[in-house]
């Protein structure tokens, strides 16, 4: 693959900071090309293509969301032990599967602060499960809602949220507090705001409902439903699963629970939210991009440069997108090494660790990660290899804006173009946003 070679004067010429922190933050990192028309576009603009995209998104439409059938369980009500082995197999090629995609439709994607934004609710609503069908189903309406009070109400009746958080075995005659805990815990409240009673009327509210895999919708069981009043939060009524979203979204902690998640994975994993970006953001709410915009345009946006460690897939992605390749098009086993290689970084499409998400900072740069990201990084080399590179031109290509002086006497004195691609991939200043 050619690249284009640029001097030193050139590439410091088109990298300046504001702009290139903006785009590596906003979304999975620029192009050389999307860098420069964002430096002539300048800050304020950009922000407003990226926050507020105009039409639709045209790179992503040449990566359509896979269409999936059933899931290999749904029709086996009692499957023996071969058909459960070939079941569990084909579910493992079709989470394959929607990661690649997924992973695709990332590089290509327009829109990038949408598609970004899509990968932080992915890991705000953590998930996990065997089920290609029942993640990308909750994809599809994290992706539909309109906003934080609309993905709420989606997320509080998707059937992957409710199978990975026992749901279906909340019970009126044995309640189950785990999809309660985390809703007020983690995703809408945050530690603090609530009692344990609070969580058990909760889960009262909650109980009855369960996941059939070939069914679209969860299945309300009203016998196992606890129909009685409930008192949340200081209110006493009929609560269900949607009045209980709404009164959740009117606490004032909401709002700024958000602003601090958003802050947290777009700004500073080690710094806290400034109060006054924090009031400011949560006046924005409900919507998520212009509480994004409220964080991109202050100044203490610009403040936290230097202090984020790009996530793996973050890592990944951006590589791809910055030398010209896609997973659909890589060889297969060539994408499986890799798909398996961002597992070992502990960062896979659809499979965060926990129902916390990911972690981020420096939990991702042990020795260990360092090692597998330096394969990694040579086989993305090794896809595109290079016939001839200096330190300038790797810098231009991966869009970084400066390299320091210990990482550029290493660079100078490597003449092997693909080594010195990968050594580029793999830098601080290449990591570390």
């Amino acid at each position: 693959m050619a690249f284009a070679v640029v001097s030193a004067v050139a590439y410091l010429r088109i990298m300046t900071g504001d702009v290139a922190l903006l785009l590596r933050r906003a979304g999975f990192g620029p192009t050389a090309a999307e860098l420069a028309a964002a430096q002539q576009s300048g800050y304020e603009r950009t922000v407003s293509a990226l926050v507020a995209p105009v039409g639709p998104d045209v790179g992503a439409t040449d990566a359509p969301i896979p269409v999936l059938g059933l899931d290999p369980f749904a029709r086996l009500l009692t499957p023996t032990p071969a058909q459960t082995e070939r079941a569990h197999a084909q579910r493992r090629v079709q989470l394959e599967s929607i990661s690649r995609w997924w992973l695709d439709r990332m590089v290509v994607a327009s829109h990038q602060a949408v598609e970004r934004l899509q990968f932080f609710w992915q890991g705000h609503w953590a998930t996990k499960l065997g089920s290609a069908q029942l993640m990308l189903g909750q994809h599809r309406a994290l992706r539909g809602s309109r906003d934080f009070v609309d993905m709420a109400h989606r997320m509080v009746n998707d059937r992957a949220l409710v199978y990975w958080l026992d749901g279906q075995h909340n019970k009126k005659n044995a309640p189950n507090e785990n999809l309660a805990r985390e809703l007020f815990e983690l995703f809408v409240l945050g530690i603090g705001q609530y009692t344990e009673k609070d969580i058990k009327e909760a889960a009262r509210t909650l109980t009855g409902y369960r996941v059939v895999l070939d069914k679209d919708a969860l299945v309300f069981d009203p016998q196992h439903h606890d129909n009685g009043r409930k008192t949340i939060l200081g209110t006493t009524a009929d609560f269900d699963p949607h009045s209980l979203v709404d009164l959740l979204v009117k606490q004032r902690a909401c709002p700024r629970f958000i602003a601090t998640r958003m802050w947290y994975r777009y700004a500073s994993s080690s710094e806290p939210i400034p109060e006054r970006v924090r009031e400011s953001m949560a006046a924005a709410f409900p919507k998520p991009m212009a509480m994004l915009r409220v964080l991109f345009e202050d100044d203490a946006f610009q403040a936290t440069r230097g202090t984020m460690v790009k996530q793996p897939v973050e890592w990944f992605v951006g590589a791809l997108r910055q030398l010209g390749l896609r997973p659909v098009r890589l060889k297969p086993e060539v994408f499986t090494r890799l798909y398996w290689a961002l597992e070992s970084l502990g960062q896979r499409p659809f499979a965060p660790p926990s129902v916390g998400g990911w972690p981020a900072g420096t939990a991702w740069l042990t020795s260990a990660a360092a090692n597998v990201k330096l394969a990694m990084a040579k086989q993305l080399a090794d896809l595109v290899a290079p016939s001839r590179m200096t330190p300038e031109d790797v810098a231009y290509i991966l869009c970084v804006d400066k390299w320091t002086d210990r990482t550029y006497a290493v660079l100078r004195g490597e003449r092997d173009a693909r080594l010195l691609l990968t050594l580029g991939l793999v830098s601080p200043e290449y990591q570390v946003t």
